[in-house]
């Protein structure tokens, strides 16, 4: 084995410890406890050091079942593997030990091939599912990375048509962030995994997605709204469910059936009194009441061309009053506890204002077109993002760049930008003279050429270029529509000595 991985015995007898040292101390660094008790304090400071545990189960004072339950309390079990190691073989001391987290278990007297055998095992198995969990992290992570674009282009269409700037969508996104997270804390109720409060927070930029519907006389009206006109606004919710159900692919993805539910439920109200369909208490999904909040509180502190803002106070003060109507008994617990963290978090600059200018461009562009449905918006947007998706992650570990045709703009990745001394966005890169200095006219219209030499066929290329020095490999893919080249998806990394 390559790595040093480290051992911890727990065994009141002398002796049993020092034959297992020999066994094991010429692959794994081996530390050794005489009880129960200083197991526990040693497991409770270091336990994510350690890769495996041999516990013995008769001990005075502390034994290796109570030993078991600190673990599981503590959590330490979860990702420590625990074999039992004692005389006492009857059935129900083993399955209690099993009950508790026990991995596997080795009788006294030992045998040094078997316990060998099974300890490298156990170890090598739990690393495996260790590196799995990372990896599975990492995708879902860079999954939720990419689809911010396409959240932040799809909910500015609606801000452009709404006359808004776009911090009403980033002040939603981060209220139902902090919100969820102190529902994590405050309860187990709801099934509200990392990646699926991640999910939740990037739809719930679409919630008001159903506002496309909405005429432009009533969706800017500066007064206040007729009854009529009302009853018009309020089917926004119920249009940007049917938008999202109506999509021909990719409606069954949890993503999107999370911005269904809270496209059409995030006026619903807990005590039954919301629309479109009057859901009461948790028929609302949880996902839709915590927009809920998070909308109404952006709601009341910005200012509207109907309406004067109120201060943060006056707005937690206002819908704790159910003066917005009546909400979750435990989100306004939320609500109340991390008031501060939301006026502080809310007065920070929230724009990131390159992308966000980005977006806008996208948005308003894509406004423009005449001849696409929204169904079709939607469709195609999804379609792209997972393309995107799908090459960024096969060369996740290489600088990433993506050029938008429409927008004129080129985004480098973070490490990308660092690595090549290039800011993160530019716009207009054919006249950016810091990029055309960096990489020099030659190499640059040799990746033109590249890139305008592959067809909607045959979209994937790749190209070596010089620049300062340095060869580099660009490998990419370009994106068509209608013909139409319309973007490209590349990665950049220096060329390996010998490679073509």
């Amino acid at each position: 084995m390559s790595e040093r991985h480290k051992i911890l015995i727990v065994d009141d007898n002398e002796s049993n410890r020092e034959l297992l040292i020999d066994m094991l101390e010429d692959d794994f660094d081996v530390y050794q406890c005489a009880d129960g008790k200083d197991a526990i304090a040693v497991l409770s400071n270091q336990g994510n050091s350690f890769s495996l545990v041999l516990l013995d189960i008769f001990m005075p004072e502390v034994d290796g079942f109570q030993v078991l339950k600190v673990m599981n309390k503590l959590r330490i079990i979860e990702n420590l593997p625990v074999i039992m190691i004692s005389s006492e073989s009857s059935p129900e001391s083993m399955e209690h030990a099993y009950r508790l987290g026990a991995t596997d278990y080795i009788p006294r007297p030992f045998n040094m091939m078997i316990v060998r055998r099974r300890v490298i095992n156990t170890i090598m198995l739990y690393s495996k599912q260790k590196r799995l969990i990372e990896t599975v992290e990492e995708q879902v992570e860079e999954k939720e990375k990419n689809s911010e674009m396409l959240i932040n282009i799809l909910s500015h269409i609606v801000e452009f048509r709404n006359g808004e700037s776009g911090l009403h969508v980033l002040h939603v996104r981060r209220i139902t962030e902090i919100l969820l997270d102190a529902l994590t804390q405050k309860t187990d109720k709801y099934e509200l995994t990392k990646s699926v409060k991640a999910m939740i927070a990037n739809a719930s930029a679409l919630h008001d997605i159903g506002k496309i519907s909405i005429p432009d006389s009533i969706l800017n009206k500066p007064g206040r709204l007729t009854d009529e006109e009302y009853k018009i606004m309020k089917t926004h919710s119920a249009a940007g469910g049917e938008l999202v159900n109506q999509l021909p692919i990719y409606k069954d993805e949890p993503l999107v059936r999370s911005v269904y539910e809270i496209c059409r439920w995030h006026h619903e109200r807990f005590d039954g009194r919301g629309y479109p369909d009057g859901l009461k208490g948790d028929e609302i999904p949880i996902s839709a009441q915590v927009v809920a909040v998070a909308d109404v509180y952006d709601a009341l502190t910005s200012e509207r061309c109907y309406k004067k803002a109120f201060t943060h106070e006056k707005a937690v003060e206002m819908i704790l009053n159910n003066e917005c109507g009546v909400f979750n008994p435990l989100l306004m617990e939320c609500l109340t506890d991390s008031a501060e963290i939301i006026k502080s978090e809310l007065g920070k600059d929230m724009i990131e204002e390159l992308s966000l200018s980005e977006s806008r461009l996208i948005a308003q562009e894509i406004l423009q077109s005449k001849n696409i449905s929204n169904s079709d918006l939607l469709s195609q947007s999804l379609t792209y993002e997972r393309t995107k998706n799908e090459f960024f992650t096969k060369y996740s570990d290489d600088l990433m760049f993506e050029y938008i045709k429409k927008t004129d703009v080129l985004i480098f990745s973070d490490k990308a930008s660092d690595r090549l001394g290039i800011d993160k966005t530019i716009m207009s890169p054919q006249n950016n003279k810091a990029l055309l200095d960096a990489m020099g006219l030659e190499t640059h219209n040799k990746l033109n050429d590249a890139i305008y030499n592959t067809t909607a066929e045959t979209p994937d290329g790749e190209c070596i270029l010089e620049s300062a020095g340095v060869s580099w490999k660009i490998v990419f893919r370009t994106l068509w529509s209608g013909g139409e080249l319309t973007g490209t998806l590349g990665i950049v990394r220096p060329v390996i000595q010998g490679e073509k």
